[in-house]
């Protein structure tokens, strides 16, 4: 009788706990399905396209993006998936002939549509930006300026898309876009969570880089300096992106892009018609530095021609023409020292011109003769000019392109006149892949200990309750 008591009491507690087990392994199925689904959900069909050009002083170039349309508030979404050089100089030389300012455009814009879906064409908004080369037109004739901008509003107006005006933008307004372009596409806007905790903590990741731009006809520098008071109120900025304040300096130094130094140099050294380089370096440094006047700054530290800069602070991304001289010259690796790259600048300067177009025979001598100048200038604007050193060189970054995206001030354009950082944190975010992969393996060894268990009472009960009898 007692035998036949304790037997049924072990056959209650059995289905018992196999009921308890059947219940946790169906929750821990649930559990992997859902956070496998949400973590690897199929990608949304519904993209959205912008286009932005960006009408420099030498060129202009037409940029295509894309992003899933449910996620224009997250960061790191947002690609390039084209960039078109428009044949010809900047739109700012068109001013006499503006009548040929629609066919100039035809075949950049026409590959736009190629690109983005005809679905999507009148839908997909058109920026166009003027940087330095339109600046200065503006500043010789406004009126002539305004012609010219008519004629391109005309021109884009006649395209299918949703164009959304062109207008030059300011020096500040560059910088800061360009600022916002690298940091954006490396990441440093962006907050990770810890594993089921609400309140995102900051890494050491999140410092911000440096911005240096430099362009035909102007430069810029913007980064976040490390007092964050300011001598000068016009060289700064307040951000409030994903929920952190920037406070941000900013200058751009007009006719001083690599173009408008040469001719500003040329203007200093010209006494006859015709100039000939004689490939000494030492001799093209000391000239190049006579472009910048320090003699007199009103501030406690100034860059050059009195502009205030504060100490520099932290990483900085170099791109636009500082990359693609640099990159030419192949002095774009961080292992390169700046004592290096000088010895390497007096190299290549001191070649004769015969054996360089041979070197180079496939780039055309009009570019090829301005690299040694290109070069130098560089290195006296970030030495000279900006104050880097030989210890803090090795925190310029020369930067193409981030994965896959130019790196310039038309991506930050886009993102500011879309909205598309808000400046409040999301009230959620994907799960970490750290938190994804702990969550799989914690539900998966549920199942696994469920499954043995289960075994164990249903086919060897005896090695189970041996130690209950």
């Amino acid at each position: 009788m007692e035998d036949t008591k304790e037997s049924n009491v072990k056959t209650f507690c059995s289905k018992n706990i196999l009921a308890i087990l059947g219940f946790s392994s169906i929750i821990a199925v649930i559990a992997l399905l859902a956070v496998g689904l949400t973590q690897n959900k199929a990608l949304p069909e519904n993209i959205k396209y912008g286009i932005v050009l960006d009408a420099g002083s030498s060129h202009t170039s037409l940029y295509i993006y894309k992003w899933p349309a449910e996620k224009e508030n997250d960061t790191g979404v947002v690609h390039q998936v084209e960039e078109c050089r428009v044949k010809g100089p900047g739109i700012s030389k068109y001013v006499q002939k503006v009548n040929e300012i629609g066919i100039y455009l035809t075949d950049c814009m026409e590959r736009a549509r190629e690109v983005i879906p005809r679905s999507q064409h009148q839908e997909t908004p058109v920026y166009l930006g003027a940087t330095a080369g339109m600046r200065l037109l503006r500043m010789e004739s406004e009126e002539l300026a305004d012609r010219v901008l008519d004629v391109v509003e005309r021109s884009l107006s006649n395209y299918p898309f949703d164009f959304q005006g062109a207008r030059i933008i300011t020096g500040q307004e560059e910088g800061a876009y360009g600022w916002i372009t690298i940091n954006y596409l490396l990441g440093k806007f962006s907050q990770k969570t810890r594993w089921f905790s609400i309140v995102p903590y900051e890494t050491n990741n999140q410092e911000t880089f440096g911005a240096l731009d430099l362009g035909g006809a102007s430069t810029q520098i913007t980064f976040v300096p490390q007092n964050q008071t300011t001598e000068s109120p016009d060289n700064a900025l307040q951000f409030r992106l994903y929920g952190k304040d920037y406070n941000v300096y900013t200058h751009s130094f007009l006719c001083y892009g690599k173009d408008q130094a040469l001719w500003q140099k040329l203007a200093k050294d010209i006494q006859q018609f015709e100039i000939q380089g004689i490939g000494n370096y030492q001799q093209c440094h000391q000239s190049v530095l006579e472009l910048f006047n320090t003699s007199y700054c009103p501030y406690s530290q100034c860059a050059f021609n009195g502009i205030f800069l504060p100490p520099l602070q932290g990483d900085f991304g170099a791109f636009s023409a500082f990359y693609f001289v640099m990159n030419f010259l192949n002095l774009t690796s961080e292992k390169v020292s700046q004592e290096k790259v000088t010895e390497m600048m007096k190299k290549f300067c001191s070649q004769p011109w015969e054996e360089i177009k041979t070197s180079y025979a496939g780039v055309k001598e009009k570019y090829l003769s301005e690299y040694c100048f290109s070069g130098t200038y560089i290195l006296s604007l970030l030495l000279q000019g900006y104050h880097f050193t030989a210890d803090s060189w090795e925190h310029i970054h020369f930067i193409g392109k981030i994965q896959g995206s130019d790196a310039g001030w038309t991506l930050g354009y886009m993102l500011n006149l879309t909205n598309m950082i808000p400046a409040e944190q999301p009230l959620s975010t994907p799960l970490s892949h750290s938190t994804y992969v702990f969550l799989m393996v914690l539900f998966s060894l549920v199942l696994v200990i469920v499954a043995i268990i289960g075994l164990l009472i249903f086919h060897k009960p005896s090695y189970f309750w041996k130690d209950m009898v």
